[in-house]
């Protein structure tokens, strides 16, 4: 089954580089869509179906932790699965992104097959 994702990133040049990534780890990739930051998430969000969604956290306009926080007061989109993909490592910060049901955390950078392990493990869990 191939997955939809949406990349949240204000890095043009680094949303391309997760694509390539993507692309090259054998992941089963449907669409991929990108956004520039939370808002713009949010808005592509509201206009197509997306499985996953792989964040940074530091974004202007929206940055990612309001975002997550934005995914999980609503209904429809409380369940899609959210990675975070971001050199963050402050550990109170983290811990409260993964307590609003941030799945998993991938320090960049990172390599083509750390993102295919961890996706596939996330997408293959019930997601309760």
């Amino acid at each position: 089954m191939a997955y939809n994702i949406l990349i949240v990133d204000d890095s043009q040049t680094m949303r391309k580089v997760i694509l390539k990534a993507l692309n090259l780890s054998g992941f089963d990739l449907g669409d991929c869509l990108e956004a520039g930051n939370g808002e713009e998430a949010l808005t592509v969000l509201n206009s197509h179906w997306i499985d996953l969604i792989l964040t940074d956290l530091n974004m202007p306009i929206m940055n990612g932790f309001e975002f997550v926080h934005k995914l999980k007061e609503s209904q429809a989109y409380q369940r899609v699965p959210v990675v975070l993909i971001t050199t963050e490592g402050s550990e109170p910060r983290l811990r409260e992104l993964f307590e609003l049901g941030v799945k998993d955390y991938i320090k960049k950078p990172f390599r083509p097959e750390t993102l295919r392990d961890v996706l596939t493990r996330i997408m293959e869990k019930p997601n309760v």
